[in-house]
């Protein structure tokens, strides 16, 4: 079982996927899709959706310094059912 994290390997998932030995774990859905058996992690896009009202309460004269910090609020649960079923996992 493997377990993928670093940033080099969300670039380049697949001959990591297709290796003899596939990832179980990881944090980015890409993964799923060349063949990791599953991803938990937060929604891609969801903090660049975010972004945009940072950048509304800027232009609107509020100080960079003054806003908050935020935490992911949306992950996702991507689970390979193929992946699953020719390791006999389901």
């Amino acid at each position: 079982m493997g377990v993928a994290r670093a940033s080099y390997w969300s670039l380049r998932p697949y001959p990591i996927a297709d290796s003899a030995t596939r990832l179980s774990v990881s944090y980015h859905r890409a993964f799923v899709t060349a063949g990791c058996l599953i991803s938990y992690g937060i929604d891609q896009s969801d903090p660049y959706r975010r972004a945009a009202g940072y950048v509304d309460r800027i232009l609107k004269g509020e100080k960079p310094a003054d806003l908050p910090i935020q935490a992911p609020t949306k992950y996702d649960l991507v689970i390979n059912l193929k992946t699953a079923k020719d390791r006999d996992e389901v």
